[in-house]
Order: C-alpha cells, then sequence, then structure tokens
C-alpha cells in the first residue's frame, strides 16, 4: 500500500489498515472510473510480475515526493515486481512494453514514474521481487531509475534519490506503430503471456 496509502495519514490509520482489502478496493476503484491500471505477465499457469499505473490524482503518495507534481498529460508509473522463477526472463522490460501498448492504444500522451537511485548500503535490484518484504518502503515499492533509463525514459525533474522520468509516447510515431507487433513477436518466441490487468483480475494483483 506504499503508493494507495495518503503518507500524510495518522500513523495509527496507516497500522490498522487491511493491506489486501485497500489495494483491492483501490484497484477495484481505479478499475471502474478510469479502466485497466495494470499488466500481469504469467509463464503457463503461473504468475511472473505485474506493474501497476493510474492517473496521478489516484495515487495518493505521488504528491509527496520533492520532484513532482507528475505532470497534467501523464499517466503514473507507480510500481513493478517480479517472482523469482521467472528471473531468467527479461519480464521487466516485456511488463514496461505492455503497459506502452495498452496506453498508446489509449491516446495517453506520456508516461511519467518516480525512479530511485540505490545507495551503496542498499542491495540494487532492477524489478523487486513480488516475494519480497511487503513493508511500505520505497526499496520495496518503487523502480529503479537505471532500469527506466534502460527502457528510455529521460530524466525531468532530477534529483539525488527520487527522479521523476517521462516516456513520451507521440514523440516517434513509426515506434509507437510497432510496438504492439514486437510485443506479439516478442511472446510468440516464449511462453511469456503479459495481459492487462481487468476487474476479474484485480484480486490477484496484491
Amino acid at each position: 500500500m506504499f503508493w494507495e496509502l495518503d503518507p500524510t495519514a495518522a500513523p495509527d490509520v496507516q497500522h490498522f489498515a487491511d493491506p489486501e482489502f485497500e489495494k483491492e478496493a483501490w484497484l477495484s476503484m481505479v478499475l471502474l472510473e478510469w479502466g485497466s491500471c495494470g499488466q500481469i505477465a504469467t509463464i503457463g499457469d503461473k504468475a511472473a510480475g505485474c506493474a501497476l499505473y493510474a492517473p496521478p490524482g489516484m495515487v495518493p503518495r505521488s504528491r509527496a515526493f520533492p520532484t513532482a507534481p507528475v505532470s497534467a498529460d501523464a499517466i503514473l508509473l507507480t510500481s513493478m515486481r517480479t517472482e523469482p522463477h521467472a528471473d531468467e526472463l527479461d519480464v521487466g522490460a516485456d511488463l514496461i512494453r505492455g503497459v506502452v501498448a495498452d496506453l498508446v492504444r489509449r491516446n495517453v500522451r506520456a508516461i511519467e514514474a518516480f525512479g530511485i537511485r540505490r545507495t551503496a548500503d542498499v542491495e540494487a535490484s532492477d524489478v523487486p521481487h513480488a516475494t519480497a518484504t511487503l513493508g511500505c518502503s520505497d526499496t520495496e515499492c518503487m523502480i529503479d531509475a537505471d532500469f527506466l533509463e534502460d527502457m528510455g525514459f529521460e530524466v525531468v525533474a532530477p534529483h539525488h534519490r527520487y527522479p521523476r522520468l517521462r516516456l513520451e509516447l507521440d514523440r516517434d510515431h513509426e515506434w509507437k506503430l510497432a510496438v504492439e507487433a514486437a510485443l506479439d513477436r516478442l511472446l510468440e518466441e516464449s511462453s511469456l503471456t503479459v495481459e492487462s490487468l481487468t476487474a476479474g483480475s484485480a484480486v490477484g494483483a496484491h
């Protein structure tokens, strides 16, 4: 619930909140009011990872960063997690491609994300494991800034710890048209499946 709980709320409210219930309630609200807000990767019938995104106004944590606010024309990519059994596959990159393909179809202009620059005393990990500690911490619930840059995001608000990055979706029209075809080819070459999060799958995206 790192992204979904208001960081200014009283500590006792955050402590007694039921994370599973709150997460499901948030997912249901976004799905009903805005539409698909995630991508789920599977290998066969096993979950391999997920990525979540939403309009910044639906993400209370987005207002708390020193590099806020998110641009008015952008959708906020909040978090991404993968399962350990998918480590040998480039699941993070495939999830990003799935997010891009979905938002291009919906005529979204750009994706933004608050990345994290990890310090020497924190083990670096591009994409946290879904089985990692589920506490509300930046190291567990934010996407590595270097990974985002490798995926084509550019820093638009620099910060030593929490830079805000942006991926334009209307800058290269030929690339936009090729996204879905490239994604389909990649998925055909492996057993990995990436699909949009819908109301029917929301319960499994905790």
